[in-house]
């Protein structure tokens, strides 16, 4: 089994001193390095160097620089994604993200995770939970989602959270960690209408 295998299947790898991870890495360094410096009139250009990096992409993407990941193969996003400035994603498993998804700046997607014990960690060795997006959801600015979390349809996830937990679909949560602060209404609906 190779080391991206075990991630994949939420086994500890050797994600500092495998040749193949680092190489993998590399690749996206490079990739990313291209996309991140390149002029932004250069729209077409950008998407089909995005589109090249990720493993699934919908049409219709904006992806503001800077944007981070480990490898891009990982990533699978939906039909009319848009994120802000300084996304990371840590794709040592699987994210997914769905239609319609809104993310602010400053937002972090971690799949990976580290051992508590020093002797572990200290080899090198990690693991990676996947993470999963629904469908319209909106991710406030400085927002961290991290591994094995699934947040629901539809959800709005306050500025700031560190969500360590399921978020269902129809709900604003917020707060450190994060929590349901209640259900979407049809109220919300009505505010800001023309």
């Amino acid at each position: 089994m190779t080391e991206m295998e075990k991630a994949l299947a939420g086994l500890l790898y050797d994600a500092n001193y495998d040749p193949l991870i680092l190489e993998q890495r590399q690749v996206a360094k490079r990739a990313l390095f291209e996309y991140n410096h390149m002029h932004p009139d250069d729209i077409q250009e950008r998407v089909d160097l995005i589109k090249n990096l990720l493993a699934k992409t919908g049409e219709s993407l904006v992806i503001e620089s800077p944007f981070h990941c480990d490898y891009g193969f990982n990533i699978e996003i939906g039909e009319n994604f848009y994120s802000n400035v300084n996304l990371v994603i840590l794709d040592g498993a699987k994210v997914t993200l769905g239609d319609n998804v809104f993310i602010a700046p400053n937002v972090g997607l971690y799949t990976a995770g580290h051992p508590v014990d020093h002797e572990r960690r200290n080899q090198g060795l990690e693991y990676a939970l996947p993470i999963t997006i629904g469908d319209n959801v909106w991710i406030g600015a400085g927002v961290s989602v991290l591994p094995g979390v699934t947040l629901g349809d539809n959800c709005v996830i306050a500025a700031g959270s560190v969500v360590n937990r399921d978020i269902p679909a129809n709900t604003i949560a917020a707060g450190n960690p994060c929590k349901v602060i209640r259900p979407i209404n049809d109220s919300d609906r009505q505010k800001f209408s023309a």
